[in-house]
């Protein structure tokens, strides 16, 4: 057992591999700006303040969601207003953690 496994963190890992084998949906959460300047390769761009009006179209994927943002902030939220509507979904963090993750599936 690592250290990143005594502070949780191996097992968000695996999670978030678990759910990309899975072929889950990468929501990118940040602004298009943000999303334009660099994003997870199929990743799809539905930023925070419009998340809550996209709740359907999301649900209509009928896969897993990982969200991602800039350092794992709004995606927690974006995480919370999926799961308050039986969604699936893990908060990735950072989109380059989730893209270093991707990388290795």
């Amino acid at each position: 057992m690592g250290l990143l496994d005594l502070l949780g963190f191996g097992k968000k890992t695996e999670k978030i591999k678990d759910f990309l084998v899975r072929k889950a949906v990468v929501l990118d959460v940040r602004s298009s700006q943000e999303f334009n300047s660099g994003h997870v390769n199929g990743a799809q761009n539905i930023p925070l303040n419009k998340v809550e009006q996209k709740i359907e179209k999301i649900k209509k994927l009928n896969k897993p969601v990982i969200t991602c943002c800039a350092s794992g902030i709004r995606s927690a939220s974006a995480s919370n207003i999926l799961k308050q509507h039986g969604i699936e979904v893990i908060n990735g963090g950072s989109w380059t953690k989730v893209d270093s993750l991707v990388q290795t599936i």
